[in-house]
């Protein structure tokens, strides 16, 4: 049996696992919900201040992942001497990637749109 493969937007986490519950029951074979940022990783965060986006402090740097630091860093917005907007992602930040069976595609594809997802 052949595949087929989505990947889906969504605004929010909840919408996502919404329809992922359903595309489980309509047997997917794989699902998968990840949030994308500007430079990816979770753990520069807390370098980063939440309403301007510039670094906060330098030791972010020293970040679990240190590329996040050092594109951080190197961004416009850092220096202080940017009005800042260059802001990262917005909106649909939330990734679904779905496998199904062929037979299934449209059905999942029809779910994923009505739950607000685009594909």
């Amino acid at each position: 049996m052949s595949e087929r493969y989505i990947l889906a937007y969504f605004k929010s986490p909840e919408e996502a696992e919404g329809v992922a519950r359903k595309l489980r029951a309509l047997r997917a074979i794989e699902v998968s919900i990840d949030r994308f940022s500007r430079y990816g990783g979770t753990s520069f965060s807390s370098g980063v201040n939440p309403v301007t986006g510039n670094v906060a402090r330098m030791d972010s740097m020293t970040a679990e992942h240190a590329h996040i630091g050092i594109l951080a860093a190197a961004d416009t917005s850092s220096s202080g001497m940017s009005h800042g907007g260059n802001g990262g992602p917005t909106g649909r930040d939330i990734l679904l990637t779905v496998i199904v069976h062929t037979d299934s595609y449209d059905q999942a594809l029809r779910l994923i749109e009505e739950a607000g997802g685009m594909v």
